[in-house]
């Protein structure tokens, strides 16, 4: 099963601009060093270092990325590899993360209930470790609870089973007599 985290939907990439918005002119030379040399006109944003949509973009990676590994530090040796994104492309030509998952294995222990109890807790610990888990986090929690509660009805059933197999006070056998030894003759 996979443990998808951050399930929202991604920025919608017609809010990001990826060409500038004004068209590059070249700027008349203003000294006689600078003759022939052209200067393009740079988009107000660029000269600026400010893109807010860029901004959002770089703030949800690193949820992204923090949500992920929390996931990935709390799954452990359960993780089937560590997480995989989706990527979206910035204004700035970059790759920036706007979701992630990680597969664990959330499958039972066979034949050992014990150690499925144990696992269901690791599952569940590993769902829950985003400060804000998604809702798929939520449902794989759940399924972890339920994979507990089974287990611990597996293991009483043994431990029932257990108890039956012991011969039992009220049996029909006669108690044997018990053997005295005389210490003083």
């Amino acid at each position: 099963m996979q443990v998808h985290s951050l399930n929202t939907p991604s920025l919608p990439i017609g809010h990001l601009q990826t060409t500038p918005t004004a068209s590059p002119t070249s700027s008349t030379p203003t000294n006689s060093k600078e003759k022939g040399i052209t200067s393009p006109v740079h988009d107000p944003v660029q000269l600026s270092g400010h893109d807010p949509e860029l901004e959002k973009l770089k703030a949800r990676d690193r949820e992204v990325r923090a949500h992920e590994a929390a996931h990935a530090a709390a799954a452990g040796s359960l993780a089937k590899g560590g997480p995989s994104y989706t990527y979206q492309r910035g204004s700035d030509g970059q790759l920036y993360a706007v979701g992630g998952e990680i597969n664990i294995d959330t499958s039972a222990v066979s034949g050992d209930p014990e150690a499925t109890i144990q696992k269901a807790r690791q599952i569940r610990a590993a769902a829950n470790a985003p400060a804000n888990p998604s809702a798929q986090d939520r449902a794989v929690a759940a399924q972890a609870t339920r994979l507990e509660a089974q287990a611990r009805r597996e293991l009483q059933q043994e431990r029932t089973e257990k108890v039956q197999e012991l011969p039992s006070s009220g049996s029909n056998t006669p108690p044997s007599e018990p053997k005295i030894i005389d210490l003083f003759a």
